[in-house]
């Protein structure tokens, strides 16, 4: 699978993990940043991963910043994306089985190592399932347009 990663300077040493763990799961992985512990804005990585995953360049994307949460309001602002922040097993499911979450988020300050290893994972290996969500995901798409075209 085609991957996207990238954070803020609070969860480098998180994404450099995750890297690791995705390579050694023979995923192909795209590094877009950031890459010293300067201060940075999330928001510029956030759109940058999000903006390739909506052009088709990357199946999937993860992005780490301290809690997970600015990158998520980030990713979400580009259309056709849809990002969760992963912290438990439940949640990080129902962002693929529910949602058809294409970005997970997490925080290098909320949650360990381990934890974020397992979550990556099990999002990595659910699907959306579809049924009832289908239609809740249809219609998040089609507000999505709506807002875009200029009303709501």
């Amino acid at each position: 699978m085609k991957i996207a990663i990238g954070c803020d300077e609070a969860a480098i040493s998180l994404k450099e993990i995750i890297k690791v763990l995705l390579n050694e799961m023979k995923h192909e992985v795209k590094d877009y940043g950031v890459y010293s512990a300067e201060p940075s804005l999330y928001p510029d990585t956030a759109v940058a991963v999000a903006s390739a995953i909506a052009a088709g360049m990357h199946e999937r994307g993860i992005l780490l910043c301290g809690t997970g949460i600015g990158m998520a309001i980030s990713a979400n602002k580009v259309p056709g994306i849809r990002a969760a922040v992963c912290h438990d097993l439940f949640s990080t499911q129902r962002s693929r089985r529910s949602n058809d979450c294409q970005i997970m988020t997490m925080g290098a300050r909320v949650i360990g190592v381990e934890l974020a290893k397992e979550l990556v994972k099990v999002w990595l290996d659910c699907a959306f399932v579809g049924g009832n969500s289908t239609a809740k995901v249809s219609k998040i798409m089609e507000y999505e347009q709506k807002f875009i075209n200029g009303g709501c």
